[in-house]
């Protein structure tokens, strides 16, 4: 299968998804889900589905029971509208982006207050020593 292809179909999948999340399922479990990327196996067998979840742990968790039995319902919208010989299966997987941008965004906090820290240090250092220090005594005279 040519990756174009795939690519196009798992790019329609995402689309077709979101809205059949949005239009179909009434599930009240179902809180601000967003998809944000969908692969495709090669041999369109399979569909991966990648999503976030507005909210906290339980939102979270209640989220993805509705995302799990309304599967059927999307993998029967997302195959009519395909018209594959096969309907690729879905899974939905819990997209980890916004958590590890948190924790990048907590690692350049760190590093920027301790960038100001260095920079209030070097604010009134001093060198050491001389600005030569491998000036010699005959050096000196000959000046």
């Amino acid at each position: 299968m040519s990756e174009a292809r795939v690519r196009r179909l798992a790019g329609r999948i995402h689309e077709l998804t979101a809205a059949a999340l949005r239009k179909q399922v009434k599930d009240p479990r179902l809180g601000m889900v967003t998809i944000t990327d969908a692969r495709l196996t090669n041999d369109l067998r399979e569909a991966t589905v990648f999503y976030t979840v507005l909210g906290d742990t339980e939102e979270r968790a209640a989220s993805a029971a509705a995302l799990e039995s309304a599967k059927g319902l999307i993998r029967t919208s997302v195959g009519r509208a395909l018209g594959l010989r096969h309907t690729p299966s879905i899974a939905f997987v819990a997209d980890s982006v916004p958590e590890t941008v948190q924790h990048i965004d907590d690692l350049l906090e760190k590093a920027r207050a301790a960038d100001a820290q260095v920079q209030r240090q070097a604010a009134g250092a001093r060198y050491a020593g001389e600005a030569n220090p491998y000036r010699t005594a005959d050096e000196d005279d000959e000046i």
